[in-house]
């Protein structure tokens, strides 16, 4: 893929994005958590959050926002089986430590573990597929994460969770869970008194929200998630995705690269590529403005 044009890099200028993949991981990545910052500080882009399926991020951020000044290098946590699921405790740590995002479960997440979804014809397949399977292989296999009882209701775990995120304003994001858990997880996370909310990638391939469900997410204060990956891989047609953000609209759609992959684009790169992208679909600046930046800073400050 071509370099982003100058236009995209002045339109994302000064965004976060909330969604990146470095080393140090488990698996290959493209570049290190050091590479990026420097990277950011020079393509103008105001920091990133670094995401892992398996261990929280918070420390490693705070050591990268010393080393590097003047990017905002932020932390995570994501409740799968290697953070001990549905946590609170885990949770409480990180968020004294200034982690900033908290997935719900992600490939320990029921949906992800029962999906019979298949990728498009000619997708890429997600990175961390090979190493669930060889833990699974190893006879390494966590409980799946749960968030509602059988007859829906949001679990009481779920709700400590949420109940810590508020004290601590982090953003609460949904993770790889199913439209129904996504809804009531939600509305949960709204009486708990959660301020920040983001709909995790609802085109992945075992989520696939429609766009009704994105309708009504935004309407509850949800952010959606757009991520470059998802259509850059080809999970989903850069066509359908472009008309799911027409359907619920810009205002409540926040881009991020979930880039990091050695096969893929540049990480500091995925916000201009996909601002390309939007202006060849029509969408204004303004409108991507608020997508790549004011809402990404919504969601990082």
């Amino acid at each position: 893929m071509s370099e982003p044009s100058t236009a995209a890099r002045e339109l994302v200028a000064g965004a976060y994005d909330t969604h990146v993949h470095v080393a140090p991981d488990v698996m290959d990545r493209r570049i290190d958590d050091l590479g990026l910052a420097h990277r950011c500080l020079a393509v103008g882009l105001a920091g990133f959050v670094l995401k892992s399926h398996y261990v929280t991020t918070a420390e490693r951020a705070a050591v990268v926002r010393a080393a590097v000044p003047g990017v905002d290098v932020l932390g995570a946590i994501t409740l799968n089986g290697s953070m001990g699921g549905m946590n609170p405790a885990a949770v409480e740590i990180a968020g004294r430590l200034g982690a900033r995002i908290v997935w719900m479960p992600t490939v320990d997440s029921r949906n992800q573990r029962t999906s019979t979804a298949g990728d498009l014809p000619g997708a890429k397949p997600a990175m961390w597929g090979a190493l669930q399977a060889d833990l699974h292989a190893q006879g390494i296999v966590p409980d799946i994460v749960e968030v509602l009882s059988p007859d829906g209701r949001v679990l009481e775990p779920v709700r400590r969770v949420l109940r810590v995120i508020a004290r601590h304003d982090m953003v609460l994001a949904t993770g790889h869970l199913a439209a129904a858990e996504i809804i009531a997880v939600v509305l949960a996370a709204r009486e708990e008194g959660v301020r920040r909310i983001v709909v995790t990638h609802p085109e992945f391939t075992s989520q696939r929200l429609p766009a009704a469900d994105q309708i009504r997410l935004a309407s509850l204060g949800a952010l959606l998630e757009r991520c470059f990956t998802t259509p850059h891989t080809g999970k989903v047609s850069w066509d359908d995705m472009i008309a799911t953000i027409r359907a619920v609209g810009p205002e409540y759609s926040v881009l991020s690269s979930d880039l990091g992959q050695p096969f893929n684009p540049p990480v500091e790169d995925g916000l201009a590529l996909f601002a390309d992208r939007l202006l060849g679909a029509g969408f204004t600046e303004a409108e991507i403005h608020t997508m790549a930046v004011a809402n990404s800073r919504f969601i990082a400050t």
